[in-house]
């Protein structure tokens, strides 16, 4: 299978959309079920200034996207990024989210001068928190009742990969 990274054009809303429609992807994100078309197609029309995304194609489907989002309210934090990331429920464990975080990773540290890469995981998901770590994030914290999911709170953890030179 190859995957080709490129960088995400508008015309990817419906590819988005779709993904993050999957049971996986938003059980996984803040997103919530149902998606709708219309808002993935403002949102790639209007990213805001510092937000990089890129996305995954198989066979020229987009399976999967990321996001690398600067932290624009400080100056004191322009070293700092976060990073979110969905991979398509039937492309998961296929090597996409690697090859996403992989290219992710080196816009961060060889064109954009970010040193700190954030991200929140629910402490549930065992699939996003052992690709995180293997790609050099570690747990900073958990954040208790972080966020409301399926009837239920759910605890994350805060995760950072600080790179130094």
């Amino acid at each position: 299978m190859m995957i080709v990274i490129r960088a995400t054009e508008p015309a990817d809303f419906d590819a988005i959309r779709e993904t993050m429609a999957q049971p996986l992807a938003y059980a996984g994100t803040l997103q919530v079920p149902l998606p709708s078309a219309e808002m993935w197609k403002k949102r790639l029309a209007e990213l805001p200034a510092g937000d990089h995304t890129l996305v995954a194609e198989v066979d020229g489907i987009v399976v999967g996207n990321v996001g690398l989002h600067a932290i624009p309210k400080s100056r004191r934090r322009a070293h700092a990024a976060a990073i979110g990331m969905a991979v398509h429920d039937e492309y998961q464990g296929r090597g996409v989210g690697s090859a996403l975080m992989k290219a992710a990773l080196d816009l961060a540290d060889n064109w954009l001068q970010f040193t700190r890469i954030e991200l929140t995981v629910y402490t549930d998901n065992a699939a996003a928190l052992a690709l995180y770590t293997k790609f050099g994030f570690e747990i900073e914290g958990t954040h208790k009742q972080y966020a409301f999911r399926n009837g239920a709170y759910v605890d994350s953890y805060s995760m950072a990969r600080i790179r130094s030179r």
